[in-house]
Protein backbone atom coordinates (compact mmCIF):
# COMPACT_ATOMS: atom_id res chain seq x y z
CA UNK A 1 0.00 0.00 0.00
CA UNK A 2 1.43 3.38 -0.94
CA UNK A 3 1.57 5.94 1.51
CA UNK A 4 -1.37 8.93 0.83
CA UNK A 5 0.76 11.70 3.29
CA UNK A 6 0.58 13.92 0.43
CA UNK A 7 -3.37 13.82 -0.05
CA UNK A 8 -3.79 15.80 2.94
CA UNK A 9 -1.01 18.08 2.66
CA UNK A 10 -0.18 18.37 -0.96
CA UNK A 11 2.29 21.62 -0.46
CA UNK A 12 4.79 19.67 1.62
CA UNK A 13 5.62 17.14 -1.23
CA UNK A 14 9.15 17.64 -1.86
CA UNK A 15 9.17 19.41 -5.50
CA UNK A 16 13.12 18.22 -6.28
CA UNK A 17 13.62 15.03 -8.29
CA UNK A 18 11.75 12.88 -10.38
CA UNK A 19 10.32 9.64 -9.55
CA UNK A 20 10.49 7.78 -12.39
CA UNK A 21 12.19 5.26 -13.45
CA UNK A 22 14.77 6.55 -15.52
CA UNK A 23 18.59 5.29 -16.04
CA UNK A 24 20.10 8.29 -16.59
CA UNK A 25 20.15 12.28 -17.39
CA UNK A 26 21.94 13.95 -20.56
CA UNK A 27 23.20 17.53 -19.82
CA UNK A 28 23.93 20.28 -22.06
CA UNK A 29 25.79 22.01 -19.27
CA UNK A 30 27.64 22.10 -16.37
CA UNK A 31 28.78 23.59 -13.25
CA UNK A 32 32.17 25.00 -12.72
CA UNK A 33 33.09 26.34 -8.91
CA UNK A 34 29.64 27.67 -9.35
CA UNK A 35 29.37 28.95 -12.27
CA UNK A 36 27.22 27.41 -15.13
CA UNK A 37 28.64 26.38 -18.60
CA UNK A 38 27.29 25.41 -21.98
CA UNK A 39 28.65 22.16 -23.36
CA UNK A 40 28.99 21.26 -27.16
CA UNK A 41 28.71 17.62 -26.68
CA UNK A 42 26.38 16.07 -24.56
CA UNK A 43 27.32 14.78 -20.59
CA UNK A 44 25.46 12.06 -19.16
CA UNK A 45 25.39 11.14 -15.48
CA UNK A 46 24.08 7.27 -14.07
CA UNK A 47 23.92 5.41 -11.41
CA UNK A 48 24.66 3.11 -12.85
CA UNK A 49 27.61 1.43 -14.04
CA UNK A 50 26.57 -0.88 -16.93
CA UNK A 51 24.73 1.59 -18.08
CA UNK A 52 27.53 4.04 -17.91
CA UNK A 53 29.71 1.99 -20.29
CA UNK A 54 27.06 1.17 -22.73
CA UNK A 55 26.76 5.40 -23.02
CA UNK A 56 31.11 5.20 -23.61
CA UNK A 57 30.52 2.44 -26.13
CA UNK A 58 28.01 4.82 -28.01
CA UNK A 59 28.59 7.69 -27.69
CA UNK A 60 32.53 8.44 -26.71
CA UNK A 61 33.88 9.25 -23.43
CA UNK A 62 34.91 7.92 -19.79
CA UNK A 63 32.87 6.87 -17.12
CA UNK A 64 34.18 9.10 -14.12
CA UNK A 65 32.34 8.13 -10.67
CA UNK A 66 31.79 11.63 -8.47
CA UNK A 67 31.31 12.78 -5.26
CA UNK A 68 27.54 13.75 -6.14
CA UNK A 69 24.80 13.11 -3.30
CA UNK A 70 21.96 12.40 -6.12
CA UNK A 71 21.59 8.78 -7.76
CA UNK A 72 23.01 9.46 -10.86
CA UNK A 73 26.87 10.09 -9.65
CA UNK A 74 28.57 8.37 -12.55
CA UNK A 75 29.36 11.22 -15.34
CA UNK A 76 30.41 10.36 -19.09
CA UNK A 77 31.72 13.44 -21.10
CA UNK A 78 30.69 12.00 -24.64
CA UNK A 79 31.77 12.49 -27.95
CA UNK A 80 28.80 13.29 -29.55
CA UNK A 81 26.89 16.72 -30.46
CA UNK A 82 23.83 14.16 -31.82
CA UNK A 83 22.32 11.42 -30.70
CA UNK A 84 19.39 9.54 -32.18
CA UNK A 85 16.62 8.70 -29.86
CA UNK A 86 13.12 7.32 -29.74
CA UNK A 87 10.31 9.81 -28.14
CA UNK A 88 7.11 7.59 -27.31
CA UNK A 89 4.64 10.24 -28.31
CA UNK A 90 3.57 14.22 -27.61
CA UNK A 91 3.62 13.01 -23.81
CA UNK A 92 7.18 12.48 -23.92
CA UNK A 93 7.83 16.11 -23.85
CA UNK A 94 6.20 18.03 -21.01
CA UNK A 95 7.09 21.90 -20.22
CA UNK A 96 5.70 24.45 -17.77
CA UNK A 97 6.92 27.68 -15.95
CA UNK A 98 8.96 27.50 -12.88
CA UNK A 99 10.73 30.14 -10.61
CA UNK A 100 12.86 28.71 -7.90
CA UNK A 101 14.42 30.37 -4.43
CA UNK A 102 16.87 27.80 -3.39
CA UNK A 103 15.41 24.47 -3.41
CA UNK A 104 11.64 26.13 -3.17
CA UNK A 105 9.03 26.41 -5.70
CA UNK A 106 7.80 30.03 -5.56
CA UNK A 107 5.65 30.10 -8.89
CA UNK A 108 4.75 27.33 -11.07
CA UNK A 109 2.54 28.43 -13.85
CA UNK A 110 1.94 27.04 -17.49
CA UNK A 111 2.15 30.94 -18.88
CA UNK A 112 -0.87 31.67 -18.03
CA UNK A 113 -2.80 29.79 -15.32
CA UNK A 114 -1.06 28.91 -11.76
CA UNK A 115 -0.56 24.85 -12.16
CA UNK A 116 0.45 24.85 -8.31
CA UNK A 117 -0.59 25.32 -5.37
CA UNK A 118 -3.56 23.47 -5.80
CA UNK A 119 -5.76 26.79 -4.01
CA UNK A 120 -4.79 28.89 -7.06
CA UNK A 121 -4.96 26.34 -9.80
CA UNK A 122 -6.51 27.78 -12.81
CA UNK A 123 -6.29 31.23 -11.48
CA UNK A 124 -4.38 34.03 -13.67
CA UNK A 125 -0.73 33.68 -12.75
CA UNK A 126 0.45 37.21 -13.89
CA UNK A 127 3.02 36.85 -16.07
CA UNK A 128 3.87 39.23 -18.92
CA UNK A 129 2.13 38.83 -22.15
CA UNK A 130 4.98 39.28 -24.34
CA UNK A 131 7.89 36.87 -24.62
CA UNK A 132 10.59 39.56 -24.32
CA UNK A 133 8.86 41.01 -20.96
CA UNK A 134 8.54 37.21 -20.04
CA UNK A 135 12.20 36.35 -20.50
CA UNK A 136 13.37 39.44 -18.99
CA UNK A 137 11.29 38.79 -15.68
CA UNK A 138 12.52 35.46 -15.28
CA UNK A 139 16.85 36.74 -16.37
CA UNK A 140 15.87 39.46 -13.21
CA UNK A 141 14.52 36.29 -11.12
CA UNK A 142 11.19 37.98 -11.00
CA UNK A 143 9.22 35.65 -13.25
CA UNK A 144 9.55 32.09 -14.24
CA UNK A 145 11.94 30.44 -17.09
CA UNK A 146 10.89 26.91 -18.94
CA UNK A 147 10.71 23.92 -17.43
CA UNK A 148 11.05 21.42 -20.34
CA UNK A 149 11.40 17.87 -19.67
CA UNK A 150 12.35 15.27 -22.89
CA UNK A 151 12.10 11.28 -21.93
CA UNK A 152 13.71 9.27 -24.54
CA UNK A 153 15.25 5.83 -25.15
CA UNK A 154 18.69 5.71 -27.23
CA UNK A 155 17.71 4.42 -31.13
CA UNK A 156 20.86 2.14 -31.03
CA UNK A 157 20.60 0.55 -27.49
CA UNK A 158 16.66 0.84 -26.91
CA UNK A 159 16.80 -1.80 -24.06
CA UNK A 160 19.10 0.34 -22.34
CA UNK A 161 15.69 1.76 -19.97
CA UNK A 162 15.07 5.76 -20.35
CA UNK A 163 17.30 8.80 -20.21
CA UNK A 164 15.92 12.21 -19.17
CA UNK A 165 17.06 15.41 -20.57
CA UNK A 166 15.57 18.58 -18.42
CA UNK A 167 16.35 22.21 -19.70
CA UNK A 168 15.30 25.77 -19.09
CA UNK A 169 15.62 26.39 -22.91
CA UNK A 170 13.90 29.85 -24.54
CA UNK A 171 14.60 28.55 -27.62
CA UNK A 172 13.24 25.07 -27.29
CA UNK A 173 10.37 26.50 -25.63
CA UNK A 174 9.84 28.57 -28.65
CA UNK A 175 8.97 25.29 -31.19
CA UNK A 176 7.21 23.00 -28.59
CA UNK A 177 4.51 23.75 -30.40
CA UNK A 178 6.01 22.55 -33.72
CA UNK A 179 7.66 19.49 -32.31
CA UNK A 180 4.33 18.44 -30.57
CA UNK A 181 2.60 18.85 -33.66
CA UNK A 182 5.28 16.41 -35.84
CA UNK A 183 4.98 13.91 -32.85
CA UNK A 184 1.22 14.04 -33.36
CA UNK A 185 1.43 13.36 -37.26
CA UNK A 186 3.98 10.18 -36.24
CA UNK A 187 0.88 8.36 -33.98
CA UNK A 188 2.88 5.93 -31.91
CA UNK A 189 6.54 5.63 -31.10
CA UNK A 190 9.02 8.21 -33.42
CA UNK A 191 12.65 8.47 -34.30
CA UNK A 192 14.31 11.58 -33.58
CA UNK A 193 17.03 13.38 -32.91
CA UNK A 194 18.55 15.06 -29.60
CA UNK A 195 21.15 17.78 -30.62
CA UNK A 196 23.55 20.33 -29.22
CA UNK A 197 23.41 22.96 -31.87
CA UNK A 198 25.98 26.06 -32.32
CA UNK A 199 24.27 29.55 -33.46
CA UNK A 200 26.63 32.29 -34.38
CA UNK A 201 25.41 35.60 -36.00
CA UNK A 202 26.61 39.11 -36.06
CA UNK A 203 24.04 41.90 -34.62
CA UNK A 204 23.44 44.90 -36.32
CA UNK A 205 25.70 46.97 -33.92
CA UNK A 206 28.65 44.46 -35.28
CA UNK A 207 28.68 42.23 -32.44
CA UNK A 208 29.64 38.90 -32.85
CA UNK A 209 27.07 36.26 -30.74
CA UNK A 210 27.44 32.38 -30.48
CA UNK A 211 26.46 29.97 -28.46
CA UNK A 212 24.73 26.46 -28.24
CA UNK A 213 21.03 25.26 -27.91
CA UNK A 214 19.14 22.26 -27.76
CA UNK A 215 16.66 21.16 -30.13
CA UNK A 216 14.14 17.76 -30.81
CA UNK A 217 14.16 17.22 -34.34
CA UNK A 218 11.15 14.19 -35.43
CA UNK A 219 12.31 12.33 -38.59
CA UNK A 220 9.81 9.66 -39.13
CA UNK A 221 7.95 7.25 -37.03
CA UNK A 222 10.06 4.46 -35.22
CA UNK A 223 7.91 1.87 -36.76
CA UNK A 224 9.10 3.29 -40.43
CA UNK A 225 13.06 3.57 -38.92
CA UNK A 226 13.45 -0.19 -38.24
CA UNK A 227 12.33 -1.36 -40.93
CA UNK A 228 15.28 0.26 -43.10
CA UNK A 229 18.76 -1.90 -43.62
CA UNK A 230 20.49 0.94 -41.69
CA UNK A 231 18.02 3.18 -39.44
CA UNK A 232 21.10 5.00 -37.69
Amino acid sequence: MALRIFETDPDAMPKGGFSDDTVGRFHSGRSVNGIPEALSEWKVSTGDPEVAAAIAQLMGGKPVETDAQSENFIEIFTDAKRVKVVLSGPDAISSDMKLWNGNVLIHHCDGVEFLSPETDRGKACGCPRLMEDRKAAAKAKRGPSPSISVLFRLAEDYDLGLFRFQTGSWKLAEVLHEIGNALDKVKGEAFAELALELVEYTTKKGRDVSYLKPTVKVLKSWSDAVAEPTPY
